[in-house]
């Protein structure tokens, strides 16, 4: 098939022009090379495509059959250089990013209203899914940038993926004082580490495939705490209304709760210790040079936030 694209254009020409001359000289080859090549088709497809007279040449029944599918099939491809050639002339590119509904939500969003009326030429296409899931995309192509929360000393993808921190979070323990309040009278005291207090409590966990709850299982088994009562689910906004609605201890980023810590919705526990903080950022592959549109993203968002 592939060997045979060139034939399929200069029939496509011979049969508009009805004359190999005036085809040879409109593809700026030589009419034996034009006979040769229709020739050379023909006998590809076992049948005659023109009917030969000293007038010109016209097309066979079968050469109309192929005729229509060629025309169809080239001036789809000049439709798709000519939307490629207006998008190059005016600046248009286009961008697709893999991020996390919670990143998306509170991190992404925010300022993506203001870059975008600020770069009106980059297109944006927008996966939300799991980290792992766009640092696959990254590594196959189908994405050309993540926003993610970086791995905590993870050297295995050093060699494909690169990151660009642009934020530090932390993440905390937090409940409604309802939930908290039969653990605050056993324990006397605004601090729950007590062996008790993780057998009798329910902890609304992210699954275990998120890169938020592997850094927070990593806290937890580096301090010997045991959680023996998990409610989990997919994502962190679910996180925080299970913990609003009183039905556990949800791990959530400090950022995405200020206002329910604030307004009392959610107090903090103190465990006694603090979940190292860790990062989120860019994440695009090692060994392809970023685009001008990467680079105006990430620049953008580094400046913000």
């Amino acid at each position: 098939m592939e060997q045979n694209l060139n034939l399929y254009q200069i029939f496509y020409e011979v049969a508009n022009c009805r004359n190999f001359s005036i085809a040879a000289k409109k593809l700026y080859i030589s009419q034996p090379a034009i006979s040769k090549s229709i020739a050379k088709l023909e006998e590809h497809l076992h049948t005659a495509l023109f009917h030969r007279s000293s007038r010109g040449v016209t097309l066979t029944t079968e050469g109309e059959t192929l005729y229509k599918h060629v025309e169809s099939a080239i001036l789809s491809l000049r439709s798709g250089e000519d939307l490629l050639k207006s998008a190059t002339s005016q600046g248009i590119s286009h961008l697709s990013i893999g991020v996390s509904t919670t990143l998306c939500k509170y991190v992404l969003l925010p300022l993506l209203k203001d870059f975008i009326a600020t770069n009106p030429n980059i297109k944006i296409t927008i996966s939300c899914q799991s980290t792992f899931e766009t640092i696959a995309d990254l590594k196959s192509g189908a994405i050309d940038i993540g926003l993610v929360g970086i791995p905590s000393g993870d050297i295995s993808e050093a060699s494909f993926i690169s990151y660009l921190p642009i934020k530090t979070i932390e993440d905390i323990f937090v409940a409604t004082d309802t939930y908290l309040a039969p653990f605050l009278h056993k324990n006397k005291a605004d601090s729950y580490e007590f062996e008790a207090f993780f057998k009798e409590a329910s902890f609304i966990m992210l699954d275990k495939e998120n890169i938020s709850r592997k850094h927070t299982d990593t806290f937890l088994n580096e301090h010997q705490f045991t959680l023996h009562n998990i409610i989990e689910v997919n994502n962190m906004d679910l996180s925080i209304e299970f913990a609003r609605a009183g039905l556990g201890i949800a791990c959530v980023i400090n950022d995405f709760v200020k206002e329910d810590l604030k307004n009392g919705t959610l107090r903090e526990l103190k465990l006694g210790h603090k979940v190292s903080k860790r990062q989120i950022g860019f994440a695009y592959p090692s060994k392809i040079p970023m685009t001008t549109s990467m680079n105006t993203l990430i620049q953008y968002y580094q400046m913000l936030m």
